[in-house]
């Protein structure tokens, strides 16, 4: 299961909204990966230097891809992070 998200956190997947979205990929069973929208290559999302590593801006859009029994939950929440205001995390 799939799905593209619109990065809104002003600094992206950096700091604050990396470590709250890498905390909460690991606590999901699913194997969780994260890459961008235009872009074939996935990372683990459950890795804080991978997610850092990608240097995901606002505004961009990201390919969330969960496999497992909680996947569509784990979509959900790592959805959630993603479209939320850092000031909001």
């Amino acid at each position: 299961m799939e799905r593209i998200v619109t990065v809104v956190p002003e600094d992206g997947l950096h700091a604050r909204p990396a470590s709250k979205f890498v905390e909460m990929a690991n606590s999901f069973d699913s194997d969780i990966q994260l890459g961008r929208a235009d872009d074939g290559d996935l990372v683990p999302a459950a890795s804080m230097l991978a997610v850092t590593g990608l240097g995901v801006a606002a505004d961009e859009d990201v390919k969330l891809v969960a496999e497992g029994d909680d996947a569509e939950a784990a979509l959900d929440a790592l959805e959630d992070i993603l479209s939320t205001p850092e000031s909001e995390l």
